[in-house]
């Protein structure tokens, strides 16, 4: 499915767990997914700025990177409104990366989709498609495997990041 959607090989380049439990239950507000993991910090023109998160190096890259990007969410879980499914904005994510202004007024002007999803079902979004999540109103799981794969190579000697690194 990714591939297909990318029209070409795509390299898997990070993967994350969300479990959203009755004692670990967030909301997530508005946002596009901007930073992507690379295996070292290198100065190259375009990218930045510079994070380090769980002893990795994350950066924003150029918005052609996260154009060439999806995310796969792999739903263990039930996912619906009551357990804090994902919200999303249709089309946002051709808008190109977005001001924080920018955002609040998309979201004010236009209709968001909760995205409920059953156990064993995925859901392909892009990085740049605003999107968020409200808090469970049920003490439930909603685990989520969300992993993103990019179709690209990284500029100026950049490698994405790797189990090892």
């Amino acid at each position: 499915m990714v591939e297909e959607t990318l029209r070409g090989t795509a390299l898997p380049v990070r993967a994350t767990l969300f479990d959203k439990t009755p004692d670990a239950n967030w909301l997530v507000p508005w946002h596009q997914d901007l930073t992507i993991c690379v295996a070292a910090r290198l100065e190259v023109p375009g990218y930045g700025p510079w994070t380090r998160k769980a002893g990795l190096w994350h950066v924003q890259p150029p918005t052609s990177v996260l154009e060439g990007m999806i995310s796969a969410r792999i739903h263990l879980d039930d996912c619906g409104e009551h357990n804090g499914a994902l919200r999303l904005i249709p089309g946002t994510h051709r808008l190109g990366r977005l001001t924080t202004s920018q955002i609040a007024e998309t979201v004010r002007t236009s209709a968001s989709k909760s995205c409920d999803v059953e156990a064993g079902g995925v859901l392909l979004m892009r990085p740049l498609l605003l999107h968020a999540s409200s808090a469970g109103s049920e003490a439930s799981h909603r685990r989520v495997i969300h992993i993103d794969y990019a179709s690209c190579e990284l500029d100026g000697g950049l490698c994405w990041a790797t189990v090892s690194d």
